[in-house]
């Protein structure tokens, strides 16, 4: 980076490069909500293609492609499990209550997916004073439990006792991508057994917006009437597909990079002082941090020296590298952190 500052916050910090910039510019258009936006279909294709899945809408946000799934299988007063440290918990403002009526079954999935047994004792018998289990939201790569990626036996495990009770799955794959390049597993394999999935094309893959719901014919009309709904119809919106569909083409596999510098980070940090780097079984371009001081103190210090970090919890420190994070700003940030971290770390 030429800019003395590190921004690790997100990698939705990612910004378009030329060649994205000009298929945007040049993108066939037409009305999206007509159907007749060529550059949108021809998204919405490939993408359900490459997630294995009959279909699949466009849409401006991973938390409405998250909500348009929920909404489309669930009906209100039905029950939806998902892990406790789950996006669709934490990060999405209750839309699925607010919006779909239904309520968030928690679960504790340490491993990125609840166990098969777990799924079974989360689902609820039938009785009249239960909600109705309806569905079980996954998510891959895992942000709140550091980035992990889960192979895709766990992802069927989980899936498939849901399925035995007659409960959908879902899949929120905002950095499914991730997971794929890390496991060197295909993504439709990795949701081969889930109904839906959603993918976010403005994180990693370096897409100005935009994120797609997959699944089957009938269960994507439906998402797609709730995206009108939810306000997330567009118009000539092939301007932003056309950057999403460059992004598969040519920044997937670019994704071991962003993997490789996490990996450089979680070095240079590892024997800190004041902190523990989490190390997630198959890590991938998330590093999350437990500090002793408060996460709050810690990134305003670093953010002071240019190094601008994500705080997830009074004690949860995130970093995130994406497309324009090379390793001489890795270790520039490395740097300032393990000085700064060693500052705030308590005298022993």
């Amino acid at each position: 980076m030429t800019d003395a500052r590190v921004d690790l916050r997100s990698d939705t910090f990612t910004v378009p490069d030329g060649g994205m910039r000009r298929a945007m510019a040049e993108a066939e258009v037409g009305d999206d909500v007509w159907g007749e936006d060529p550059t949108v279909r021809r998204l919405e294709e490939t993408i359900a293609a490459r997630l294995g899945k009959d279909a699949a809408v466009y849409v401006p946000s991973g938390t409405m492609a998250n909500l348009c799934a929920v909404a489309a299988q669930t009906r209100p007063g039905d029950e939806v499990i998902s892990d406790f440290e789950g996006h669709l918990v934490v990060y999405e403002v209750a839309g699925g209550a607010v919006v779909a009526g239904v309520q968030l079954r928690g679960v504790d999935s340490p491993g990125g997916v609840p166990s098969g047994a777990a799924v079974e004792a989360a689902v609820r018998p039938p009785n009249i004073h239960h909600p109705r289990s309806r569905l079980l939201a996954l998510e891959n790569t895992h942000n709140r439990r550091g980035g992990l990626a889960v192979a895709a036996d766990a992802v069927a495990e989980a899936a498939e006792a849901a399925h035995r009770h007659g409960v959908l799955v879902h899949c929120d794959g905002a950095r499914l991508f991730n997971a794929s390049v890390a496991l060197d597993c295909p993504p439709a394999t990795l949701v081969e057994h889930c109904d839906t999935v959603s993918v976010c094309f403005s994180k990693g893959l370096g897409a100005p917006v935009g994120s797609a719901l997959a699944g089957d014919a009938g269960t994507i009309e439906e998402a797609r009437r709730w995206r009108k709904r939810l306000g997330g119809g567009m118009r000539q919106a092939g301007v932003i597909a056309a950057a999403a569909l460059h992004a598969l083409e040519h920044n997937v596999d670019r994704l071991a990079d962003d993997h490789a510098h996490a990996r450089l980070l979680v070095d240079l940090l590892g024997d800190s002082p004041g902190a523990r780097v989490l190390r997630p079984a198959v890590p991938t371009n998330i590093v999350m941090l437990e500090t002793e001081a408060p996460a709050s103190d810690v990134a305003e210090r670093a953010a002071a020296e240019g190094v601008l970090t994500a705080v997830m919890d009074r004690h949860l420190l995130r970093c995130m590298t994406y497309l324009g994070i090379d390793a001489g700003a890795v270790r520039r940030a490395g740097g300032v952190l393990r000085a700064v971290l060693g500052e705030s770390a308590p005298p022993s």
